[in-house]
């Protein structure tokens, strides 16, 4: 069967969104949202990144993302700290961390299940395409 690219658009939009469903449940009792998560998932593998790294990272604008980092201070999740200059940086707290790992084994389990039907060779195929589009190759 050959699809255009609208159709293959479509898909990669529909599956990205069962995800996002799927990941926000799966985090509710962790009481953080999905971009809250994925902020402490990025500032796990970006220690001390600055707010606009943050914001763009997480696919947000920097205004909107330091309400976001407000909240996320305001509840112990991570913290600012100074940086080189007037820049802030932030960094993940022990709770922030807890979260984090907690979260991450959640994800784990729901990208796992949704890649289910795929084998190792076809999951492979379907990363190195994806690279390929997003010019990460």
């Amino acid at each position: 069967m050959s699809r255009s690219p609208q159709e293959v658009g479509l898909l990669v939009k529909r599956l990205q969104h069962r995800h996002h469903r799927a990941l926000t449940e799966a985090l509710t009792d962790l009481g953080v949202s999905l971009v809250q998560w994925d902020t402490l998932r990025h500032l796990h593998r970006h220690p001390e990144a600055s707010l606009h790294d943050l914001a763009q990272l997480t696919f947000q604008t920097d205004q909107s993302f330091g309400s976001l980092a407000t909240r996320m201070v305001d509840r112990g999740l991570i913290e600012r700290v100074p940086g080189p200059g007037r820049a802030v940086r932030h960094r993940l707290t022990e709770r922030g961390e807890e979260v984090r790992r907690a979260g991450q084994a959640r994800a784990d389990r729901v990208l796992r299940k949704s890649f289910t039907p795929l084998d190792a060779a076809q999951l492979d195929t379907l990363g190195d395409l994806l690279d390929l589009l997003l010019g990460e190759q």
